[in-house]
């Protein structure tokens, strides 16, 4: 006699892609928006330049997000903001304030970017929340050495009272490892939370920068044009969504150089719309800082 079994059912593997973009996206705009942001200017004529800090965990890609900014511009890699890339390095590479002025050729663009030292989840590490609040509202001077045991007093000669409104920032950027961002410290996003807190307050918008889409994501990985229609990357801008409290429409995934030697019109075409959005949220703010 033959002896009868239940047979294995084997479901079918999900599919990584969904049947159409989440969001819609012109892969075409590169030009359009490079000769936007190229002739763009501040709407106060007391401002030359728009400031925009940038905050992110450590290797999470901030001051490669800055070079690659300024290699869509200049049609080349570029590299001023100085890039760590020794594994496993659990301190920051950044060590002092710095703003990045974006140039095309020899012409400087009319926004800086200001890169500053890696946040950690410890409260006594990494960039010191006071000090992140103060760089936004103009307080600190370029040149400035991160301290992480305390935050930069009035006393210190790199703290500026009386800041201009030319020294402030009116936008605050953060970056965010999409492969990590499951793994992220639940300390990390109340540090993120404080500084939304206290810079919400004043009316400054905040938006997450994405990186490393095409690490987190083997269909991104091979087609970057793959990005709004992954699952896996939606999935991580709701984690990132939920968990800092900012809406969808403020979170834009990017892939930044880090790589390769000659740009590419795909991956300049995300960073490109992601610095329009980020520049006008800015210039908005830039509007109303007489109501503040």
């Amino acid at each position: 006699m033959g002896s009868s079994g239940s047979q294995e059912v084997h479901q079918p593997e999900p599919k990584p892609e969904l049947n159409k973009p989440w969001r819609i996206f012109d892969w075409g705009q590169k030009e359009a928006l490079k000769e936007k942001l190229e002739n763009f200017s501040p709407s106060n004529p007391d401002v030359k330049d728009i400031k925009i800090l940038v905050a992110g965990q450590i290797g999470a890609g901030k001051s490669s997000f800055i070079n690659s900014i300024e290699s869509v511009f200049q049609g080349r890699i570029s590299s001023r903001a100085l890039v760590d890339t020794s594994a496993g390095d659990s301190h920051s590479f950044t060590q002092k304030l710095k703003g990045y002025t974006i140039r095309r050729g020899t012409k400087s663009l009319p926004f800086v970017f200001k890169d500053i030292m890696g946040l950690e989840p410890e409260v006594l590490a990494g960039s010191q929340t006071d000090d992140i609040i103060n760089i936004v509202f103009g307080h600190v001077k370029d040149g400035y050495k991160f301290n992480e045991k305390e935050g930069l007093t009035h006393k210190d000669e790199l703290y500026t009272s009386d800041p201009a409104l030319s020294d402030q920032a009116f936008c605050l950027v953060y970056v965010i490892d999409a492969d990590k961002v499951q793994f992220t410290d639940a300390k990390l996003f109340d540090k993120l939370k404080i500084i939304r807190q206290r810079i919400s307050d004043k009316g400054i918008p905040q938006v997450i920068v994405m990186t490393k889409v095409d690490e987190a994501c083997p269909l991104v990985n091979d087609d970057l044009r793959k990005i709004y229609t992954s699952k896996k990357i939606k999935e991580k801008m709701d984690l990132c969504s939920a968990n800092i409290g900012l809406p969808l429409s403020n979170i834009f995934p990017v892939k930044n150089y880090h790589d390769e030697i000659d740009t590419e019109d795909d991956v300049d075409v995300l960073i490109l719309k992601a610095l329009e959005q980020i520049v006008h949220i800015a210039d908005d703010r830039l509007v109303d800082s007489q109501s503040y």
